[in-house]
C-alpha cells in the first residue's frame, strides 16, 4: 500500500476524521462460561485470593512481578488495596463453582484518548494455571475493551526474561512489537521489556479463534480440549473459512 503524503510530500498516517476518545474502562463485572471477571475489592477477595496462591509449592510465580510473594494475608491485602489507582483497574478472576477469587489480572496504563490499554499484573494461583478459566478471563477482558468500549489498542508488556508470559501473549494471538532495553528497575533489577499488542484491526481474527477455543463444542466430557488454541486459529486462516 503506498503511503499518504501531505502538502509538503510527506508521508502521513491514516486519518481518523471520525476518531473520539474512548470511556475509561469501568468497574464492571464480566460473566463466561468457566469464570466471572470483576473488580477487585481487597475485603471481598484479599483473603481467598491469598489462600490459592498460597497453593503454589515455592514462590517462584511472583519472580518477575513487582510486588511478592507476601509475608502473610495481612500483607497481601495491603497490596491488593494499593493496586487502585487513576489510570489501573484491578479485576478478580471469580471460579463460578466456589465464589472464590483464584487470580487477578489488570487494566492499566489507560488512555482513553488514543484508545489505548494494557493488560497486567497477571497473577493466576495453580487453580487456574493451564485452565480454559485463564483463557476464557482474558478473552473476557479483550471482548470488554474492544467490543464494548472500542479501543484501538490492547497491550501485554513483560519481562524479556519472563519466557512462560512471552509465550501467552503469543498464544492468545498478540504480536511481538520488540524489546525496550533497560526500561525498569524492580527488586533491586533491571528489566528489559518486551511489548506486544493487538490492535482492532486485528481483534475480529483473535477474538473469532479464542470464542471458538473456549466454545463447548471444543471440550470432552471430562474438560479436555480437543483443539488447541494455536489449531483453532490456524483453522480459522484457511481459505473459505
Amino acid at each position: 500500500m503506498s503511503a499518504r503524503l501531505n502538502a509538503y510530500g510527506q508521508p502521513i498516517g491514516h486519518p481518523l476524521p471520525d476518531w473520539t476518545a474512548r470511556p475509561a474502562p469501568a468497574r464492571v463485572a464480566l460473566e463466561g462460561r468457566f469464570c466471572r471477571v470483576e473488580p477487585l475489592d481487597a475485603e471481598r477477595h484479599a483473603d481467598d485470593l491469598y489462600a490459592a496462591f498460597a497453593l503454589a509449592a515455592d514462590g517462584r510465580d511472583w519472580t518477575y512481578m513487582a510486588a511478592g510473594p507476601f509475608d502473610g494475608p495481612d500483607d497481601y491485602r495491603e497490596y491488593v488495596t494499593a493496586t487502585q489507582t487513576d489510570d489501573s483497574l484491578p479485576y478478580a478472576v471469580v471460579d463460578p463453582r466456589t465464589g472464590k477469587a483464584v487470580g487477578t489480572l489488570c487494566l492499566m496504563r489507560q488512555d482513553p484518548s488514543n484508545g489505548v490499554v494494557e493488560v497486567g499484573n497477571v497473577s493466576f494461583s495453580p487453580l487456574l494455571q493451564r485452565t480454559p478459566v485463564s483463557t476464557e478471563a482474558q478473552f473476557l477482558l479483550m471482548s470488554h475493551v474492544f467490543d464494548e468500549l472500542g479501543y484501538r489498542r490492547y497491550e501485554w508488556k513483560c519481562d524479556s526474561l519472563n519466557a512462560p508470559s512471552r509465550k501467552a501473549a503469543l498464544r492468545l494471538g498478540f504480536t511481538f512489537e520488540g524489546i525496550f532495553r533497560q526500561a525498569v528497575v524492580y527488586k533491586g533489577r533491571s528489566r528489559d521489556t518486551a511489548w506486544y499488542s493487538v490492535v482492532d484491526s486485528e481483534w475480529p481474527c483473535v477474538g473469532k479463534a479464542l470464542r471458538d477455543w473456549l466454545s463447548p463444542d471444543n471440550f470432552d466430557a471430562e474438560g479436555r480440549q480437543k483443539r488447541s488454541l494455536s489449531a483453532v486459529r490456524v483453522s480459522d486462516e484457511e481459505p473459505g473459512r
